[in-house]
């Protein structure tokens, strides 16, 4: 039985996975040496609760791909931990926005920081102008790839 010659770009997301792998996995070295005792979700919420003040749990049911009784298990952990205060929304009192308390803010700086250092070695080998172009090159990778997600909505609901 003959292999199929590899397709081009083929490599690339394969390099792009094991990135992907090394970068989580000294991630998560980090959590589990951290003072917090975070796990990586908690701290992936705490990241999209400090960037969206006041999202719901649908939305990171929604950002996270998990079901929504796991996303109510993991917000209910931060409360507990007191990182994460839920405020019943004025608009719709039907719905709960998620906000991070004093202590979590300070939590999700520390673990950005660690974050922003641990990403400063990664990229420690390329110049400003190989990081610029590196970025473009992805920004055109995901919009193909969110293009071609769309498209394929578009398709399956036709």
């Amino acid at each position: 039985m003959s292999q199929l010659p590899p397709r081009p770009g083929s490599d690339v997301f394969e390099a792009i996975h094991e990135i992907m792998h090394l970068y989580r996995a000294q991630q998560y070295r980090a959590l589990r040496a951290g003072a917090h005792e975070l796990t990586h979700m908690e701290n992936r919420a705490l990241g999209h609760i400090a960037r969206h003040p006041g999202a719901t749990g649908r939305d990171l049911v929604q950002r996270s791909g998990r079901d929504k009784a796991q996303v109510t298990r993991l917000v209910q952990g931060l409360r507990e931990k007191g990182l994460v205060e839920a405020r019943t929304d004025e608009a719709d009192r039907r719905s709960t926005r998620l906000y991070l308390s004093a202590s979590g803010q300070a939590v999700h700086a520390e673990l950005r920081q660690a974050g922003l250092v641990l990403a400063a070695q990664a990229l420690a080998g390329l110049d400003e102008g190989e990081l610029g172009q590196l970025e473009t090159l992805l920004d055109r990778v995901q919009e193909g790839l969110r293009a071609q997600a769309g498209s394929s909505r578009v398709n399956s609901e036709g």
